[in-house]
């Protein structure tokens, strides 16, 4: 993602979208990149701890994972796996055709952004379903019947507490992303200020890597 400076000098005191409290629009771009990235690490590290203690109760509990995990739907966990990285494709090239001056092409790709998540939710609330009809839900609220292997409900607490607050992430990420199209159909973005499109990319982008690590580390258990 380019970090191309956004305005000329001459530009710099007069732009609309210069909050009163930066010098200019690059020291305003600058330190917005620099914000989102300090906040991606908390994520990361918050992230970064449920992998840990899933990996710890998984070395402590093999079987049970492993048997659990044929519960879940490889199929689907692929589908949205796909979904995510095309929609990490279009935020880039939403930020490209503001950077170009496309404002069709920047709804678009936006839209396009919006619509790949839905979509990730939809797929998400179809398989949830299925596992709150099976009883295939975490900790003492797991009812499921004709268990061979004792302690699945562990894997499902794990399941839930990951997937739903990466869920949680996508849902902001979409309200985020339907904010810009109202921008970006009002004509904001362009060469001189995409800001608010790469700050969100970045965030984007973290919620799909996040997904890479979680669909494999749940799906693909053997």
């Amino acid at each position: 993602m380019s970090t191309a400076t956004h305005t000329t000098s001459a530009d710099h005191g007069h732009s609309p979208f210069l909050q009163h409290h930066f010098r200019d629009m690059d020291q305003q771009f600058n330190t917005a990149k620099i914000g989102m990235w300090l906040f991606l690490v908390t994520e990361i590290l918050m992230f970064g701890g449920l992998f840990i203690g899933y990996g710890i109760m998984h070395a402590s509990h093999p079987q049970a994972f492993l048997a659990a995990h044929h519960h879940l739907d490889r199929t689907m966990g692929a589908i949205n796996t796909i979904v995510l990285l095309f929609s990490s494709f279009t935020m880039v090239m939403a930020i490209w055709a503001a950077q170009t001056s496309r404002k069709g092409l920047v709804i678009l790709f936006l839209v396009i952004t919006l619509l790949c998540a839905a979509t990730f939710m939809g797929v998400k609330y179809s398989e949830y379903s299925h596992k709150f009809h099976e009883g295939l839900l975490p900790g003492k609220y797991y009812t499921h019947e004709g268990d061979t292997v004792p302690g699945q409900f562990l894997f499902f607490s794990f399941y839930f507490m990951m997937t739903g607050l990466h869920g949680i992430h996508v849902l902001l990420g979409m309200v985020v992303i339907s904010w810009l199209i109202f921008r970006a159909v009002r004509g904001d973005f362009g060469p001189d200020y995409y800001g608010p499109l790469d700050v969100t990319g970045l965030y984007w982008h973290l919620v799909d890597l996040i997904w890479i690590y979680l669909f494999p580390l749940m799906y693909l258990i053997s």
